[in-house]
């Protein structure tokens, strides 16, 4: 949910900053052999390393301290093997046991970290530094990162329910909690990024409000927002705690939601006139911004459950006009199903065709609505048989294209509209192409494809003749070092125990290795016999 706000401005500095295509800086003799170095460095450290010991293997006489390394070797005993394999196995079971902790907990490996933080760098993986910050490689690179991380993160979802109104009824039905504490947890950093700044210390209400935020326990979060209402009755951010957490009904929240929007309107308006006095005031107006978007953003989807879809999408309309630059809000998505609710296709058309774009990250409520349209316009007459006989029209080949395209963007949202699957509660926050997002749109949008005849029929033969298995959301895979530490551990404690029930035949397998690499010519026991032999043969003919 990166801010997109300046990126025409961003896409202005970067252009002007950019090089001319086809022509590339020219880079100095410093450059070119850091550049040379850095993409050698291994294999020139390797060979001068090398050379280094075959230049000195005479000063530091390598054969013979070789020899005695032999000789030392030999003269271990089995328990040493013991002890040594034992001290092995124990140390690399705690490093496997801190890499499995660290991975679960931050969902990286703790060695590779540290390896393509601080040994990357010396092995010649900074190449790349050399690339001019406004080249069009760089470009790519950064444009394709940020594609890859808003396809891949966590979002919020844009029609979650009302704490109060609507999770709470599952509570009081099943004695259960509908949504996890991950996802409370990231409504909380969301509410404190929405609706705190740094200027909170200058209004009491605030003060207490940050408070609020940070609380878990939901009884103790409205004991604060009342208080912040005794300290200021115009507070914004505690009628908004109110409506979604206290209000049972949505003619409830609603209410608490316009006393907000009374309050938000005014302290905006306030900001408005000091946003230019210095950072802290420009700070403030963006959070105002928010809670008074929020605000009204909420009003829109009662409206929409209470009945009133027209002025529902009239809200929308007017907050997408007064505030375009709120893209990461997801508002679009919440237009897109009251105009489906009101059947009013050209104006979905209209949506899609602004922000179905290659530029904006995708969701299943669009893929999907695209999908929905195209398949509204042949689902009523299309048969499988007849398409099986005379073959697909333009318009049949156009509405399964735009099946495919939307099942390959989100292949678990066809289990949910065709009932294959059990709906739940929608999460408040979804994973982009992951069930959670399967969830919550079908949640909504089922009603709009059983509405249309034969859509969920279009779907249903598109996606069983082309898609037989419905891929899974990939799982995040071990790292490399988990798996070398588990069999690095295993086969050390494994050895261990050999040793200490079979302690004579280990020894002759562990003698019979080190005679495998024992320098021959120079430092063995056979070119002394022969030395001996050479002076008896020499003796002889002396005395003969």
């Amino acid at each position: 949910m990166a801010d997109r706000g300046g990126s025409g401005e961003a896409a202005a500095a970067g252009a002007a900053a950019a090089p001319v295509p086809g022509l590339n800086p020219t880079l100095g003799w410093r450059e070119r052999l850091r550049a040379g170095l850095a993409g050698t460095g291994a294999s020139l450290w390797f060979v001068t390393g090398l050379g280094l010991l075959y230049a000195l293997r005479i000063p530091l006489r390598l054969c013979e301290n070789l020899a005695a390394v032999t000789v030392f070797l030999n003269s271990l005993t089995p328990k040493f093997y013991v002890a040594l394999t034992g001290t092995s196995s124990l140390i690399s079971g705690l490093i496997f046991i801190f890499e499995w902790w660290y991975f679960h907990k931050h969902g990286t490996s703790f060695i590779e970290q540290v390896s393509v933080s601080h040994l990357q760098p010396l092995m010649g993986g900074t190449e790349s530094s050399i690339s001019e910050p406004g080249s069009p490689s760089r470009n790519r690179e950064s444009e394709t990162s940020r594609q890859n991380l808003s396809e891949c993160k966590v979002w919020r979802n844009p029609l979650n329910l009302f704490r109060g109104a609507e999770y709470r009824r599952y509570t009081w039905v099943t004695g259960k909690e509908p949504l996890t504490y991950y996802d409370m947890n990231l409504s909380a950093q969301d509410h404190q990024t929405f609706f705190t700044c740094d200027t909170d210390f200058l209004r009491p209400s605030d003060t207490v409000m940050q408070k609020a935020w940070r609380e878990r326990n939901p009884p103790a979060r409205i004991k604060a927002a009342y208080q912040a209402l005794e300290l200021n009755n115009d507070c914004a951010t505690a009628y908004v705690l109110l409506a979604e957490e206290e209000a049972t009904t949505i003619v409830d929240a609603e209410k608490l939601f316009k006393q907000a929007l009374k309050a938000g309107e005014t302290i905006y308006r306030q900001s408005q006139q000091c946003q230019h006095q210095s950072p802290q005031h420009e700070a403030q107006l963006r959070r105002d911004t928010n809670v008074l978007v929020y605000i009204k953003r909420r009003l829109a989807m009662c409206a929409r459950k209470l009945g009133r879809i027209r002025e529902a999408v009239k809200i929308m309309r007017d907050l997408m006009k007064e505030f375009p630059p709120l893209t990461m809000l997801n508002i679009h998505e919440n237009l897109l199903e009251s105009l489906l609710e009101l059947q009013a296709y050209a104006d979905v058309q209209a949506v899609l065709a602004k922000y179905d774009d290659i530029g904006l990250p995708k969701s299943a409520a669009i893929c999907y609505t695209a999908a929905l349209l195209k398949t509204r316009t042949v689902s009523e007459k299309f048969s499988l048989e007849t398409a099986s006989r005379r073959g697909l029209s333009t318009a049949e080949i156009n509405a399964v294209e735009a099946i495919h395209r939307a099942v390959e963007f989100n292949p678990h949202v066809p289990k949910y509209l065709l009932e294959m699957k059990s709906l739940i509660l929608p999460p408040e926050h979804i994973l982009k192409r992951g069930d959670s997002e399967a969830i919550a749109y079908a949640f909504f949008h089922l009603q709009h494809w059983k509405r249309i005849e034969g859509a969920l029929n279009l779907l249903q033969c598109t996606w069983e003749g082309t898609f037989h298995h419905v891929s899974v959301y990939p799982k995040k895979e071990l790292p490399l070092f988990i798996h070398f530490t588990a069999g690095f551990c295993s086969s050390t404690a494994m050895i261990a125990i050999l040793t200490h029930q079979f302690p004579e035949i280990m020894g002759i397998f562990a003698k019979t290795m080190l005679g495998l690499w024992r320098p021959q010519p120079w430092a063995s026991s056979g070119f002394e016999e022969n030395t001996q032999d050479l002076k008896s043969e020499d003796l002889g003919l002396s005395s003969g």
